[in-house]
């Protein structure tokens, strides 16, 4: 099991609220400053920046944030959301997935080929 080791050198500054929550949507999707940076086509010195300083973003950058982040820019802005159901699917299924994301390319990959197999097998079953 690969570990996420954090990288660099821990600021002095705490993160401003909105850099916090960039930060940990950052974290939660699995990536470095430096991956994001390259998903926004900035340098991670800005990424850094962002999540660090208070900083006045256009709404074309907080929308491209959210999502290389696969984020809603309401959550990234500290909005609460809406009542509304989950995307994708329920319960079990879905928790089952979000642990499936957390894994090596390769490895949920092979899941993938396994769904794939089983949900066909069953579609011609059922037909």
């Amino acid at each position: 099991m690969l570990s996420f080791m954090k990288q660099g050198r821990p600021s002095t500054k705490p993160r401003t609220d909105f850099g916090q929550r960039m930060a940990d949507a950052r974290e939660r999707a699995g990536l470095t400053q430096q991956q994001l940076a390259e998903r926004l086509g900035t340098s991670q010195r800005a990424v850094a920046h962002w999540e660090r300083d208070p900083v006045a973003l256009r709404p074309d950058q907080i929308a491209a944030v959210a999502d290389a982040l696969n984020v809603s820019t309401d959550e990234l802005l500290g909005r609460a959301a809406k009542d509304r159901a989950p995307k994708g699917p329920p319960g079990k299924l879905r928790l089952a997935f979000e642990r499936a994301h957390k894994l090596p390319r390769h490895e949920q990959n092979q899941i993938v080929k396994f769904v794939e197999a089983y949900v066909s097998q069953y579609a011609s079953k059922a037909s």
